[in-house]
């Protein structure tokens, strides 16, 4: 996969960057006038500054990032955000406050994780059966028993 065309739209928008050689993700960085706060159980849109293509047959999956949720109780709302690649508009990420404490958020700061990764859009057709599996219909708490 090539490099991703990425659009500043704000001022001191920064390109989104892997923190190691071998992450997975892609830092997200806020793009905002002064700080944001944020709420014990509130959320609050955040803006990255910046617009991307994402690669037909492929998504951004937005997640948090591990040190922001462990330790000051913040990552998206929606759990994992869902960038399509015929989106064009700017990333935004609804960071929700689980923690007790009042957090604030400034502009540069890392605020989510980015993974582009391939997508399966299968058509999808009604039958009368499914074929058998090991499982068949066991619900939650229903394997290892």
């Amino acid at each position: 996969m090539g490099p991703i065309p990425v659009k500043i739209l704000r001022e001191g928008a920064i390109l989104p960057a892997y923190g190691s050689a071998g992450a997975a993700g892609a830092d997200l960085y806020a793009c905002i006038d002064g700080v944001v706060t944020i709420a014990p159980g509130e959320t609050a849109f955040v803006p990255t500054g910046i617009a991307m293509e994402v690669p037909a047959g492929c998504a951004g999956l937005i997640y948090a990032r591990s040190g922001l949720a462990c330790k000051r109780g913040l990552a998206p709302a929606n759990k994992v955000g869902v960038i399509d690649s015929d989106y064009r508009g700017e990333i935004i990420v609804a960071l929700h406050n689980h923690g007790s404490a009042a957090q604030t958020v400034g502009s540069g700061e890392r605020i989510a994780q980015m993974v582009i990764t391939p997508v399966f859009t299968p058509a999808y057709t009604i039958v009368e059966e499914l074929s058998d599996s090991t499982r068949g219909a066991g619900g939650f708490g229903s394997t290892g028993k």
